[in-house]
């Protein structure tokens, strides 16, 4: 491919179909159209008389009509919304399997929006029941066994069986305060084994990484784009916690703003949710990415689970078209401000109840603290292991947590832990706080007997 600059134009600098080839698993390669589904956009052509589809003829169904109260995102009043019959006609039957148009037309709107990112800029969009399903999908669309993944650790447990469902080799790469490890992976690429075919992708979670809660600076999102062209990966950017930022600092640009100024464009494949700011049981989760990927996705869909449920879609575009994207970013950064008081009050009391026995960095975003205990029983690697404190003796005790090996895809010992602040009240998190407290003494007193013994 011929060297090209950000002074390039943009149509010139988008990668071309071919160039993703290479990346698509055989599985996704071997899929093909539902014979049926690939033709329902033609029954909304005028004068078309569709003999096509076995819908169930909307007389048949129960319900027949459809209200809720919607909160004013800035004033707190609540107005009550009906559905119109077209709407809800529409919620009651089958849909395209890449989402309903009119919803779609409204998220591709929203990413002009939030990351200035327009059509016609080589991308695609579609709707999926919730990112977790489109990050299956894409990972099924790109992985073969014994492709090689880049994970960021720690990561979201509930990530790690989607890749290790492709039988794929993941690989860790640490992190800081800062984001991603940029220089360790400049070195993992730059000594990687001749002969062994490098890295298809890394999983990266930009903001308030679940578990550790970390946004990544401009500077290392930069040095990953920068990286991926060298080394020719592309990045999974997973951002369920972009809408819940309430960090100081403005918030840096998403990896999918920043690439449109790269010399190479199509490299981003981005998930967003909704499921955090507006209801996580609707399953709110869209996919921006190369045209090539974004189909190869709704293809997965039809054969899978043919669409996402159409109600939930019609429900969130009269949600959000009642607001209109003014709005949304009202009722965003409320709720950010929620949790930005939420970490406040959990963060006070672990320095009332932890000081000295844990230590942690404070979370720009999201829902969570990652805390490294101080348990005093140091093993070969020179770190603790939070597993048997949390998982037996921190039960035991009455207090729920996650031990932070699940968090990396090895499984190794570590002595973090993630704990949640989005849910308890300030009274439960100090009786929580302060039984962990016990918890962590009564092992740093066993350690000592056993190292005296």
């Amino acid at each position: 491919m011929a060297q090209l600059s950000v002074d390039t134009p943009l149509a010139s600098r988008i990668l071309p179909k071919e160039f993703y080839e290479p990346f698509m698993s055989r599985s996704s390669k071997r899929r093909i159209e539902d014979p049926i589904r690939i033709l329902l956009p033609l029954e909304d052509r005028p004068g078309v008389i569709s003999l096509l589809a076995g819908k169930p003829n909307s007389e048949t169904f129960p319900i027949t009509s459809m209200q809720f109260n919607l909160r004013d995102p800035v004033t707190g009043i609540e107005k009550p919304i009906s559905l119109t019959q077209q709407e809800l006609a529409q919620g009651l039957q089958y849909s395209a399997s890449a989402g309903i148009p009119g919803l779609l037309e409204w998220l591709v709107g929203l990413q002009e929006y939030s990351h200035g990112r327009k059509r016609g800029e080589g991308w695609g969009l579609c709707f999926g029941t919730g990112s977790s399903d489109l990050i299956y999908k894409v990972v099924n669309a790109l992985l073969d066994p014994g492709d090689v993944a880049l994970i960021e650790a720690p990561v979201y447990a509930g990530v790690v069986p989607i890749f290790h469902s492709t039988e794929c080799e993941m690989i860790e790469v640490g992190g800081d305060a800062q984001g991603t490890d940029t220089r360790g992976l400049r070195e993992l690429l730059e000594n990687w084994p001749e002969g062994k075919p490098k890295p298809k992708l890394l999983y990266t979670v930009p903001y308030g990484c679940n578990p550790s809660g970390v946004t990544s600076t401009l500077e290392r999102r930069l040095e990953i784009l920068e990286l991926s062209r060298q080394h020719n990966f592309l990045i999974l950017e997973d951002d369920p916690y972009y809408y819940l930022y309430f960090g100081d600092a403005p918030r840096p640009p998403s990896y999918f703003t920043l690439e449109r100024d790269q010399p190479e464009v199509g490299r981003v494949i981005r998930f967003d949710s909704l499921s955090k700011v507006l209801s996580s049981g609707m399953r709110i989760g869209f996919l921006s990415a190369p045209h090539v990927i974004n189909d190869a996705v709704v293809l997965h869909t039809m054969t899978s689970n043919l669409q996402p449920p159409t109600l939930t879609q019609v429900l969130a575009l009269r949600l959000l078209k009642e607001w209109g994207y003014d709005g949304l970013r009202a009722h965003v950064d409320r709720v950010a401000q929620f949790y930005h008081a939420k970490r406040d009050v959990f963060e006070g009391l672990m320095k009332k109840y932890l000081d000295g026995l844990a230590e942690w960095n404070t979370p720009e975003a999201g829902m969570f603290f990652w805390f490294k205990l101080k348990l005093n029983g140091e093993d070969a690697e020179g770190e603790g292991d939070s597993e048997a404190v949390i998982r037996t003796k921190a039960l035991e005790n009455g207090v729920l947590a996650l031990p932070g090996t699940v968090f990396h895809p090895g499984g190794r010992k570590t002595a973090y832990v993630r704990a949640s602040f989005s849910l308890l009240p300030a009274d439960q998190v100090e009786e929580a706080l302060r039984r962990l407290r016990q918890v962590i003494l009564d092992a740093r007193t066993e350690a000592k007997g056993a190292k005296a013994a």
